[in-house]
């Protein structure tokens, strides 16, 4: 497959979800980018903005097999990963399989139950595979989880911990829709155009091969050097408190890469990694306890590290 086809598959895919996500394309763009990446979807954002439609439209036009998991604070680990219980009539061990082992996962309100169930999904985001009762499974691919969140100030959320925070490949929000487009909502709404009208642009064997073209995406030196420092400089800002990680590292140049496939490039570019930086790191970086009251505090950090880095030159 060559990029050019995968930006006219995506931009497929696109155009589908655009059926009912109206005047989001850089939303839908995200969800994309974390899905050619092998990556996870966190979706933050205020009740009612279209979290959960996003996530179905596109798991409807890639074709994927969709589960979708409601959490609230009695959903328990097992009915995440899955239980073993012995059949009476055999006398054998019986494997029941949980929301997770499916392709695309829809994580609702992951934010509304304890922490001990949110990490239930950890081995699985990370590793695609998951371990009950000593016995591991595997799952499909692809595999993705989507999920939804509150902002944590709402009552009756738990906030994620850093270290579920860091297997999300992005946070990313919708916001409220423009007037004209609120609009087109209405007449959409109107008309009964749903989710349950999208049909399938793609197959999930086509989302693989994208996954593996993300492999032929070039980084260069220089490109990898810009990314470099510009997580050392998180780590070393005064404003903050924990930097991003390693494993957030590989996260913005993978993202870098699929930025550069959606926009039809074979490579990337200082623009990538600048579009990727709020998305990819900002969930990940901790700010100092005087910070957390600032208005846009992590986005006001992430610039200043922008203007202390050099943009690397580029032909």
């Amino acid at each position: 497959m060559s990029v050019s086809k995968a930006k006219e598959i995506l931009d497929e895919i696109r155009t589908n979800v655009e059926r009912v996500i109206i005047g989001k394309p850089e939303a839908i763009d995200l969800v994309l980018i974390c899905l050619v990446c092998k990556g996870h979807a966190l979706i933050e954002d205020l009740p009612g903005l279209g979290k959960t439609t996003l996530v179905s439209a596109v798991a409807k036009s890639i074709d994927c097999s969709f589960s979708r998991l409601q959490f609230t604070p009695d959903v328990l680990p097992s009915d995440v990963t899955g239980f073993t219980m012995y059949d009476i009539k055999t006398g054998e061990k019986q494997f029941y399989h949980g929301a997770v082992m499916t392709q695309i996962l829809l994580a609702d309100e992951i934010n509304r139950t304890s922490p001990k169930t949110q990490s239930a999904l950890l081995q699985a985001m990370q590793e695609g595979q998951i371990t009950v009762d000593g016995n591991t499974y595997v799952l499909p691919r692809p595999f993705m989880v989507m999920a939804t969140q509150n902002p944590v100030e709402f009552i009756g959320t738990y906030p994620l911990p850093e270290s579920q925070l860091d297997r999300f490949l992005m946070r990313i929000t919708i916001g409220y829709p423009g007037k004209s487009d609120e609009k087109k909502i209405l007449e959409r709404s109107r008309d009964n155009i749903s989710v349950a009208d999208l049909e399938p642009v793609t197959c999930a064997d086509t989302v693989t091969g994208l996954q593996t073209l993300l492999d032929e995406i070039t980084c260069t030196e220089l490109i990898m050097d810009y990314i470099v420092e510009i997580l050392r400089k998180t780590r070393e800002h005064e404003d903050v408190l924990l930097g991003a990680s390693p494993r957030g590292g590989i996260a913005f140049m993978r993202a870098a890469m699929g930025h550069a496939m959606i926009k039809g490039r074979d490579y990337v570019i200082p623009d990538d990694v600048q579009y990727m930086l709020e998305p990819v790191l900002a969930h990940r970086l901790v700010l100092r306890l005087q910070n957390y009251t600032q208005e846009n505090a992590i986005r006001t950090v992430l610039d200043d590290i922008l203007t202390q880095v050099t943009v690397p030159a580029t032909t």
